[in-house]
């Protein structure tokens, strides 16, 4: 059953009748209408990177990032509405402030992606307002170790060695798959998420994009930080270079 001419998605609070809300389905979509955006949990920390797509070529190089500081040691990257995206930060952001104040102790980050969970899930249960557009990966290196989770449009939230989201997901979780992971350090995983991030563009070739890229752990004192510029140009630099290797091939 589709949902032409039914009326089954004109409200994110109906159900139609095989069980579906469509409303939820279409903020999917705007997720994989999106750049990726891919997450690695290694050994010693987290890397966040972001395929950000340019549409104009007068838009202002780094300026629109879409990866935030949520805490000191909570990083968040998004894929899907730019807006959204910035409006959930803001909740996170008071999420974790209000975690301190009330225990006095920096936010798990289990705890923060519960309650971001359900903030994104009550936005599907009234026909007043609509579900975001976004899914959220949330970075953290806290009193577990190095923790990585991915919110989606429905409130859903999961735990996960490595994330995508956007549209090369597919392609981009396959690469994920062949990483060792666990005995990676966070320096490797840049350069490998910066050869991702550059392959599965690469498959799409539509639009310009800026690479973005965090991380955290023990580089960085266990602090959400950009990757320092000349690790970033490196990698930015081996990750071409990886892409036309495998081009001549």
């Amino acid at each position: 059953m589709t949902s032409i001419g039914t009326g089954y998605d004109l409200s994110a609070s109906t159900y139609s009748p095989d069980g579906r809300i469509f409303q939820v389905e279409y903020a999917g979509k705007a997720v994989e209408n999106s750049g990726t955006v891919i997450g690695l949990k290694v050994k010693d920390g987290v890397v966040l990177a972001v395929e950000k797509l340019v549409h104009s070529k007068l838009l202002v190089p780094e300026a629109n990032r879409r990866i935030q500081t949520i805490d000191r040691h909570i990083g968040m990257a998004t894929a899907g509405l730019l807006a959204d995206g910035r409006h959930l930060a803001n909740r996170a952001r008071d999420e974790a402030a209000n975690y301190r104040d009330l225990y006095h102790t920096p936010p798990p980050l289990q705890a923060l992606a519960d309650r971001v969970g359900l903030y994104v899930q009550a936005y599907t249960l009234y026909s007043s307002v609509r579900p975001f557009g976004i899914s959220a990966l949330l970075a953290a290196h806290d009193k577990t170790g190095p923790v990585l989770y991915v919110v989606e449009p429905s409130g859903v939230f999961y735990g996960y060695h490595g994330a995508a989201v956007g549209k090369g997901r597919q392609l981009a979780k396959t690469e994920l798959e062949k990483l060792d992971l666990p005995n990676m350090t966070a320096r490797q995983a840049v350069f490998e998420a910066a050869r991702i991030i550059y392959l599965v563009h690469d498959d799409a070739k539509d639009k310009d994009f800026e690479l973005e890229l965090s991380w955290i752990g023990a580089e960085t004192d266990y602090k959400h930080a950009p990757v320092p510029k000349d690790l970033a140009v490196e990698a930015d630099a081996k990750a071409k270079e990886a892409l036309n290797e495998g081009m001549e091939d």
